[in-house]
């Protein structure tokens, strides 16, 4: 099955982008990034903390089938209502570090839009540890969750 959210990685690049478009209105799609009930149901985590603002940051929380609790968060840097979200990212515990984030989020139709996505690792070498792992698989089922979750709100 054909994966509909798309990753570009050119070599030598310490960056990602990855684009996804959605059967969904632009505000709706937003909506899924910024209120944490509807966050907690498509990523399947528990949201700690989510301020959705300028200067804002958020923590999430979220337990794997063996049990262990993984935590990850960071700073929002910019958040600007239906068109974009810069902030940072960081799974605690991991050797990935810190990477920065820049989400736009465009209007196609009245019922269709498309997530733009611009991720930047300190490294290339940290890039590729991450592509990796089933990095693809796994915001394809996200993105998938989305459009399931938030179809049935339109």
């Amino acid at each position: 099955m054909e994966q509909k959210t798309k990753i570009h990685a050119e070599d030598g690049r310490q960056e990602i982008l990855i684009t996804r478009e959605f059967d969904l209105p632009l505000e709706l799609l937003f909506r899924a990034f910024v209120e944490p009930e509807i966050v907690e149901q498509w990523m399947g985590t528990k949201v700690l903390k989510l301020e959705s603002k300028r200067h804002g940051s958020y923590h999430f929380e979220t337990t794997d089938p063996k049990g262990n609790k993984h935590n990850f968060s960071g700073t929002i840097h910019e958040c600007v209502p239906n068109q974009k979200i810069t902030r940072t990212f960081e799974m605690e515990g991991t050797p990935f570090g810190i990477q920065l984030e820049f989400w736009e989020f465009e209007k196609l139709t009245e019922d269709t839009c498309r997530l733009n996505m611009h991720v930047i690792y300190r490294s290339v070498a940290t890039r590729d540890q991450v592509l990796q792992l089933p990095f693809a698989q796994g915001i394809n089922m996200a993105h998938n969750r989305i459009q399931e979750i938030l179809g049935k709100l339109k």
